[in-house]
């Protein structure tokens, strides 16, 4: 996780975010000291449920709005590949610091045995937002994308075969027609359900993704544009444990995303996993347009 300096309403990424809401703006400083209680409510949460958080503190110069999301530049896999990629915006690549790095690696173990840097991408105008773009099932290993400004099908594939993925891609949108931005807006993989807005998936594309997903065994859980909107695709599962249940799994999501569930949704979306942990962070998301897996590079320890 990356505390955040200079958070607030980036005008270059909200060209292709539809999520960010500038109305009714904070000050700079409003907005930033908001963010960052947030971001120490969520990190204090995560370890309050036995989840080790490497928590790394934003450089102050250059500015940069939207480090809080660091998933979208860099990805940890359980064979220790690490991988770097191309981003849309400018502002964003300044978010690519290798103290980022050296700090998951030191704290929390991780150890580099392959890199792959995709950042060469983005001189020819071709990007591949982390796992905002790329939300994957490491179970069945496949990858799921829908293709956007941020996310470009021929590097979702050349992804895939460098990491033995299957890739499944498709078009998605929001309710005015407009692509989603990312594919963990409106998809969450879990060990034993899966979260999907499949009325934002193209009809074209919707029984394919379907029944691919149906395929590897989990509970399957539709949402629609209502609860898109309110970030309730966006969760992540996380693994923990515990003395009493051994190894366990958190669902963590917001309270913007819990709310937006009815009873039925959330009953059995909480029956698939251990525990739920739903975390206010109304202000990224507002001025972000990311909300709390966004902001969860997660890091898997070599076996």
């Amino acid at each position: 996780m990356v505390r955040p300096h200079a958070f607030g309403y980036n005008p270059e990424t909200a060209a292709t975010n539809t999520f960010q809401r500038p109305q009714d703006l904070p000050s700079a400083a409003g907005a930033g000291a908001q963010a960052r209680a947030e971001f120490e409510r969520v990190a204090q949460a995560l370890e309050s449920e036995g989840i080790s958080v490497c928590a790394v503190d934003d450089t102050t110069q250059p500015a940069k709005p939207d480090a809080v999301f660091p998933n979208n530049w860099l990805s940890f896999h359980d064979d220790g590949t690490l991988v770097l990629y191309p981003m849309q915006s400018a502002s964003r690549r300044l978010e690519r610091r290798p103290e980022l790095l050296d700090a998951a690696v030191k704290r929390l173990d991780f150890k580099v045995s392959h890199l792959i840097d995709l950042t060469h991408h983005e001189r020819q105008g071709r990007f591949l937002e982390g796992t905002g773009s790329l939300v994957l099932d490491n179970a069945e290993r496949v990858a799921y994308a829908c293709t956007s400004a941020r996310t470009h099908p021929e590097l979702v594939a050349e992804w895939a075969r460098e990491l033995n993925y299957e890739a499944v891609i498709f078009q998605a949108t929001d309710r005015a027609g407009a692509p989603l931005y990312h594919t963990n807006v409106l998809m969450c993989i879990g060990e034993r359900a899966v979260v999907i807005g499949a009325a934002g998936i193209a009809p074209a594309d919707r029984d394919r993704v379907l029944a691919r997903l149906r395929a590897s065994g989990r509970e399957i859980i539709q949402i629609g544009h209502d609860e898109i909107e309110c970030f309730a695709g966006n969760m992540l599962e996380l693994g923990t444990w515990d003395e009493a249940l051994g190894d366990s799994r958190v669902l963590v999501m917001s309270d913007t995303a819990r709310r937006a569930l009815n009873p039925e949704l959330f009953a059995r979306l909480s029956g698939c996993t251990d525990t739920v942990l739903a975390i206010p962070v109304p202000t990224i998301e507002k001025l972000g347009g990311g909300s709390v897996r966004c902001m969860l590079a997660e890091v898997f320890r070599p076996a």
